[in-house]
């Protein structure tokens, strides 16, 4: 308890600057984070340095970056922000309506599968709550980048996560237009792609999906080409439709398009089914009332 008297106001300041400088390894956005000047952010670092009697940032005119001593206190601090965090949220969980901000990392297939369908219900039940929902094809660390949860395909939860199964599977569909069908042909296995024009997928990671094929337990990995790369799957839908190529996207995405008839489907007794999406968050930390509550609205 000593201890804890010690620390002043502007040691909680100082500390929180501290993290904020240490994840973005900039002043420059930790002085907009806290709508401050940078220099008013080097100040509060450098008062910090001298009460520690350690330097934490090696510094240079471009760039800042931890020392072995700011690492360390870096890790110490963030699982002690952490616990007040958890029970401030206790705390606030005793009342009886949610509310607060619940920030959610999902891809973009995943927030237009799961999410989209039941925002505007979800936020008139729960006029409280803020959703925060970031779009990311990468599969980041929630806990480090500050999120309450994610949303992926099953397979893609880290291990050390708690996953909530949202959907039991999940489907790939080949498509293209009647209209590229008619003047290029059907192909009949997922070899006969090789002469054929595909709608490229590109991962934010910079990568080429190559397209997956399984039937009777035999697998085929397609490396396709053609005249477009994207990275974003509705995008891809449209090319189909307009005649580029052949798209492989999740079937979802191409439903409405199908019993148009502005897309058919080829390949289909060879299109996989994934595990399913799943929501997912870190099992040391408390859940919130308005994380559980969009929980129970995605599960109805």
């Amino acid at each position: 308890m000593n201890e804890f008297h010690q620390l002043k106001g502007h040691d909680l300041f100082a500390m929180t600057v501290f993290l904020s400088a240490a994840k973005s390894r900039s002043f420059r956005a930790t002085a907009i984070e806290f709508e401050v000047t940078p220099s008013a952010i080097s100040h509060s670092i450098k008062n910090l340095e001298e009460r520690l009697g350690v330097r934490l940032f090696n510094r240079t005119t471009r760039s800042i970056a931890l020392t072995d001593a700011g690492e360390r206190l870096a890790a110490k601090l963030r699982q002690a922000i952490s616990s007040v965090a958890d029970a401030m949220h206790e705390v606030e969980d005793a009342r009886e309506t949610p509310r607060g901000t619940v920030r959610i990392n999902a891809s973009d297939v995943a927030i237009r599968m799961i999410l989209r369908p039941i925002l505007a219900r979800f936020l008139r039940a729960h006029p409280l709550i803020h959703l925060d929902i970031v779009t990311d094809g990468r599969l980041g660390d929630i806990v480090a980048d500050g999120f309450d949860a994610g949303i992926r395909l099953a397979d893609a939860v880290p291990q050390d996560m708690i996953a909530v199964h949202l959907t039991d599977t999940a489907s790939f569909a080949a498509v293209a237009s009647p209209g590229y069908l008619a003047t290029r042909g059907r192909p009949q296995v997922p070899q006969d792609l090789h002469r054929h024009d595909c709608v490229c997928f590109r991962f934010d990671s910079g990568l080429i999906y190559r397209w997956e094929f399984e039937r009777h337990g035999i697998v085929e990995t397609i490396d396709v080409k053609g005249p477009l790369t994207l990275t974003d799957q509705i995008l891809m839908v449209d090319a189909a439709i307009d005649g580029i190529g052949i798209a492989f996207v999740p079937d979802f995405l191409v439903s409405d398009a199908l019993k148009t008839g502005a897309l058919e489907r080829v390949l289909e007794d060879w299109c996989p089914t994934f595990p399913g999406v799943c929501l997912y968050y870190p099992g040391h930390r408390h859940v919130s009332a308005g994380l559980r509550a969009l929980i129970n609205a995605i599960k109805q």
